[in-house]
């Protein structure tokens, strides 16, 4: 049994027998981790944390070898974002973030990229006026850090480059030219859109808060972004109608 430490973001939670609570976190060092917090509904003061959706915490827990749930000894508080949960539409925000990772990531499998993203995503939506644009950035590099990166570069099916007009598959994963057919459903997508999902991937996070979406790339973005993660976790996001 080996015991860990680390910094770790909360992504759900839920009641455990009569005292206790399961945590899904995602931590810093160790990925997304799943523990028990013993007695902490009979006794808050326990544990230096209230278990606030995706508030930051260190936790320590004793791993087990035979199981994916583990005993968490200790969690303190260290951010809150107290003015994401003073407005609703940052709060669902901050919620689709934690349902996504939570269903997107495999458990115990390191992804710093992810973490710092997570960090990132929640500085930024406390101060930003545009929540859309930063949801859409958000997915766009949690696809990309995850290895689910949609194929932007050439057309799925012959591998051309794709000029102009496109089609976007989803059980294919990316562009569709104009002279190929394939056995799916698709969507039309502009070059605007192709181009910032490029450039979102490439460009640091600070640089890609500046992109200027119009209405077009806005609505594509969200329609491709949205079904695309639907169609390749297999699973329905429920906060996603809220953003």
């Amino acid at each position: 049994m080996a015991i860990i430490q680390t910094e770790a973001i909360v992504l759900k939670t839920f009641d455990f027998r009569e005292t206790s609570k399961i945590a899904n976190f995602f931590s810093l060092e160790e990925g997304k981790v799943s523990g028990v917090l013993k007695g902490i509904r009979k006794d808050p003061r326990k544990f230096g944390s209230s278990l606030e959706p995706f508030s930051v915490n260190h936790i320590v827990y004793y791993r087990y070898s035979n199981s994916d749930l583990h005993l968490i000894s200790q969690c303190d508080m260290r951010s809150f974002f107290l003015p994401i949960r003073q407005d609703l539409k940052r709060a669902l925000a901050a919620h689709y973030m934690a349902e996504l990772i939570n269903r997107m990531m495999p458990s115990e499998m390191k992804n710093q990229k992810i973490y710092h993203l997570m960090i990132e995503f929640l500085s930024t939506l406390e101060v930003t006026d545009d929540i859309d644009r930063l949801i859409r950035l958000f997915q766009i590099k949690a696809l990309l850090f995850s290895g689910f990166r949609p194929h932007l570069d050439a057309c799925v099916s012959c591998k051309k480059k794709v000029a102009g007009k496109a089609r976007f598959s989803m059980k294919e994963g990316g562009l569709v030219c104009p002279h190929c057919k394939v056995h799916d459903q698709t969507h039309p997508i502009s070059p605007g859109t192709v181009a910032t999902i490029l450039h979102a991937e490439q460009a640091p996070w600070n640089d890609a808060q500046r992109l200027q979406l119009t209405k077009t790339v806005r609505d594509e973005l969200k329609y491709i972004l949205n079904n695309f993660l639907v169609f390749h976790l297999g699973k329905k996001i429920r906060s996603e109608r809220y953003v």
